[in-house]
């Protein structure tokens, strides 16, 4: 299958134009079993609460029956399972679907094949959920835009639940540009009106793309291709007099301008422009900021104090000055995800207080180094601060088994000293292998 895959990529790359009228047919037997064999194996079951080994049990017959459904047109996704899991720095709850089991197989499948053709048409401003790209090359490219481009405002504007409200009708249109085959579509066709279901009842979907599908990520990327990327790099910039970059990571973007004017001129085309699409910015959760290598001065002449900010991806991004003084950008854990982080550790310490102390150790050790390896990049010290915080947590919990004192502070530390907790520090350098805007 990856020698298909392969072949399809080539054709999509060596022939842009190029609209694939044969692809239902990859949906064959041997790659519905290599997806099976990928997807996770502990995953929450969804409404048929079918789980991994069971259908592996009788995977042969499984998998030959849902190949003959797909191939006969019978295939229809079953609803996915609606849950609720807490919104990360707030009380409200986030909506998170759990697809059937052969639903996910077959999401699985279609998006090798939908990856396959449109990472030869995704701009290199694109970051999300792309193979060999992730969050600290986006990280990288932002700091690259603004150290070495004619950066001075920055538009940080928030697409007000983009997963939510895909439009069904503009998402086939945009898949029609590439694709002509009447199965591949309709498969997606179906999945994207499965509907949830919650509490025993089915709701039908109008909008929206499959949360907490495997599929929602490069249908998200696709949308946004034709939505935002190509618009901003084929409509937007060649009408403007002065420089202007993108960086997108999934539904989260920044856009850089040298122009104060066309900044703000841009942020009212997109307002439109998403409008067209039956999607709106979110105003309390977008903004437009003097940015830059000129910034901290033109705020001083103004008697307007120190640049604004802004978040991405979870870091906060500041103007600031190197040793020798030069202008520098840098990043720290924005406040929201460090509480969002340590609230996280507080409760897990809080319901697993009575494990034995060296399985504490063992999870705290790995949340720990998963938080250290993402947040861990160049000028970050917060990560510091979130390991002093976590050992705090750490000694109070224990403490509290029981009414008696299971350490002191001079017994808890010589026991830190024989097992050492991760130590904070610096994974990432947005110095090094950095994508250049181009």
């Amino acid at each position: 299958m990856e020698t298909e895959l392969a072949r399809i990529a080539q054709i999509a790359r060596e022939r842009p134009k190029e609209q694939f009228t044969s692809l239902a047919h990859l949906l064959n037997q041997q790659m519905l079993a290599e997806c099976h064999e990928e997807l996770k194996r502990r995953k929450a079951p969804g409404v048929d609460g079918v789980t991994w080994e069971e259908y592996n049990e009788e995977l042969e017959a499984n998998i030959c029956s849902l190949h003959s459904r797909l191939k006969e047109k019978r295939y229809v996704p079953q609803p996915v399972r609606r849950t609720y899991i807490p919104k990360p720095g707030s009380d409200q709850m986030r909506p998170l679907g759990i697809p059937a089991y052969e639903d996910k197989i077959v999401q699985l499948a279609v998006s090798k094949i939908l990856t396959a053709i449109y990472e030869q048409d995704f701009l290199n401003v694109s970051y999300g959920f792309r193979p060999k790209r992730g969050c600290h090359d986006a990280l990288k490219a932002v700091d690259n835009m603004i150290m070495f481009k004619k950066v001075n405002w920055v538009v940080d504007a928030d697409i007000k639940g983009f997963f939510d409200h895909v439009d069904h009708g503009w998402m086939m249109r945009c898949l029609e540009v590439r694709i002509k085959d009447p199965s591949l579509l309709r498969i997606i066709g179906r999945i994207l009106k499965a509907g949830y279901m919650e509490e025993g009842v089915t709701v039908a979907t109008d909008e929206g793309t499959p949360q907490g599908g495997v599929i929602s990520p490069i249908l998200a990327n696709v949308y946004l291709h034709y939505v935002l990327d190509l618009w901003f790099e084929k409509a937007i910039k060649p009408r403007l007099r002065g420089e202007a970059y993108i960086v997108r990571y999934a539904d989260d973007f920044i856009c850089c301008f040298q122009y104060e004017d066309e900044a703000r001129g841009f942020y009212r085309q997109l307002q439109a422009r998403l409008g067209k699409f039956n999607l709106e910015i979110s105003a309390e959760k977008s903004k437009i900021i003097e940015f830059g290598r000129f910034a901290r001065e033109n705020m001083k002449k103004k008697g307007l104090g120190k640049p604004e900010t802004f978040d991405f991806l979870g870091l906060t991004h500041y103007c600031s000055t190197s040793r020798n003084g030069k202008f520098r950008v840098k990043r720290k854990t924005s406040k929201k995800k460090y509480r969002t982080a340590l609230s996280k550790i507080k409760v897990w310490l809080k319901h697993n207080r009575n494990m034995p102390i060296m399985q504490i150790h063992k999870a705290l050790s790995l949340k720990l180094l998963g938080h250290y390896r993402y947040y861990g990049i160049t000028d970050n010290s917060k990560i510091s601060n979130f390991g002093y915080e976590v050992v705090q947590l750490f000694f109070k919990w224990i403490n509290r088994r029981s009414q008696r004192r299971s350490y002191t502070w001079e017994q808890f530390l010589m026991f830190l000293s024989k097992n050492p907790l991760p130590t904070p520090k610096i994974y990432v350098s947005v110095f090094e292998n950095s994508t250049p805007i181009v």
